[in-house]
């Protein structure tokens, strides 16, 4: 079994059914991805599948990726990840893998993990949803700060601010995986899938897809 698949993210559109409900999907190009290196249990400790996705220019590469990309007679890829598996496999250095072989047909649902957009140095109403001070009159114009942040009142020790406090901070651009997404439509010649919902990430990002963990 194939236990995973890179591809980018096209972008979001609607569809709409016969019943007449508009629904957003997602457009995914997913694949075909080159088999790097194939990981053993006796050898790596572990098994396990490298599979390298979209062509770079070998003057922009390192000598070491195209060594190793050379190995699976290909050029160097712009993405390289490793997709854990129960068992040894027949998969060899080399093969191509696309939505064909990783075989969607009997797949509904997906987990598709991204990076998400970053919003850069963002405040506690924008970044947690604070609710900000009164702008009645006679309160101080600081109406979308935190406020106090090392009460005495907060479990225990003092004026000194806890661990995971909601502050200003930077927001956005953190690794994060959209689960169950329901799979629409599947278009093998083009390498192209459509899913329900939103998946992380902006427009041409790089995303990784795998077999839903929590539905069949």
């Amino acid at each position: 079994m194939i236990p995973g698949l890179l591809g980018t993210k096209v972008g979001m559109t609607n569809i709409i059914t016969e019943l007449g409900a508009m629904l957003p999907v997602t457009v995914i190009k997913a694949g075909p991805c080159v088999v790097l290196q194939v990981k053993t249990k006796k050898v790596d400790g572990y098994d396990a599948l490298q599979l390298g996705f979209g062509d770079k220019k070998p003057h922009r590469a390192t000598m070491p990726h195209i060594g190793h990309a050379a190995k699976a007679k290909t050029g160097p890829k712009c993405n390289v990840r490793e997709f854990r598996i129960a068992e040894a496999t027949e998969i060899a250095i080399g093969d191509v893998i696309n939505l064909e072989t990783f075989g969607t047909e009997d797949i509904n649902y997906i987990d598709v993990s991204g990076v998400t957009k970053g919003k850069g140095f963002a405040g506690v109403m924008k970044r947690h949803g604070f609710g900000g001070k009164e702008a009645s009159h006679g309160v101080e114009r600081k109406h979308r700060s935190a406020g106090g942040i090392g009460g005495s009142a907060n479990a225990g020790t003092g004026r000194a601010v806890k661990k995971g406090k909601r502050m200003a901070g930077r927001m956005g651009y953190v690794r994060c995986t959209a689960q169950s997404m329901q799979v629409l439509k599947v278009d093998t010649e083009n390498d192209l899938m459509i899913v329900l919902g939103s998946v992380p990430g902006p427009a041409g990002s790089l995303v990784e897809i795998r077999r839903a963990k929590k539905k069949g």
